[in-house]
């Protein structure tokens, strides 16, 4: 796991770290305890065992003493949580559908939707050529998005359950037919970040790249001009001809 490059994937990563250290030293005092019984009662033939049947302090630690290391886990990630399904705000929404074995794109305020296929060649799938650095990890057309900007993300599907996941943003989302999931980003770094389909949804389950290409605002900006310009005269040509 690393930090990632969102507010929220770092948040996640520290929380991952410190349930991981409090596990450590749990781990550590359960299984130091045991091997000290184990060393210091290894030559205990005819001793006579100590006779008592409770302790009511050592009943309240381990009862309070768990909770507390709980509670001290839960607030975190509770606030944690809060801010991820906070989408509000928003300066771009895009909607993400799943279908088998492909992703749709739709930029709702933008009038731009296209479908992300897998572009591994069949050459490298079939194991005739090298593979390369992005085998099965390379699209025909990338999701798009501005740096610094706060996006708002509705995943669902058109057949079966899949399920959106892009690492470096720090969390994934189930995209489940006849049901929305809302969530957001806001990625802080430019780069192209690459992810999966996270659930088993068929023959092709493996060939569901998802790729995030985050650059500058005034990049985005352009991209956009030009994916109306490629989208008018389809456009044009579905309103029989006549300038929209």
């Amino acid at each position: 796991m690393t930090p990632g490059v969102t507010a929220i994937s770092r948040e996640v990563y520290d929380l991952h770290m410190l349930i991981f250290w409090i596990c450590v030293a749990i781990g550590a005092v359960v299984f130091g305890v045991m091997f000290w019984s184990i060393y210091h009662h290894r030559k205990s033939r005819g001793a006579v065992a100590a006779q008592f049947h409770e302790s009511a302090l050592v009943e309240v630690l381990w009862t309070i003493v768990p909770m507390l290391i709980l509670v001290a886990m839960a607030v975190p990630a509770t606030k944690t949580l809060i801010r991820m399904a906070d989408a509000r705000g928003a300066d771009l929404t895009i909607k993400v559908t799943g279908y088998q074995w492909r992703w749709h794109y739709e930029y709702l305020n933008e009038g731009i939707d296209f479908f992300s296929t897998l572009a591994t060649p069949q050459d490298q799938i079939h194991n005739t050529v090298p593979k390369d650095a992005t085998y099965l990890l390379e699209v025909d057309r990338r999701l798009v998005v501005p740096v610094g900007k706060k996006i708002r993300i509705l995943t669902t599907a058109a057949d079966v359950i899949h399920s959106w996941w892009v690492p470096a943003l720090g969390w994934k989302r189930d995209a489940i037919p006849g049901f929305i999931n809302e969530s957001w980003t806001l990625i802080e770094k430019p780069g192209v970040y690459r992810g999966q389909c996270a659930e088993l949804c068929g023959q092709d389950h493996g060939f569901m790249p998802v790729v995030v290409d985050a650059v500058p605002e005034a990049e985005f900006q352009q991209w956009v001009a030009n994916m109306k310009a490629k989208n008018l005269p389809a456009a044009q040509a579905a309103n029989g001809g006549q300038p929209l």
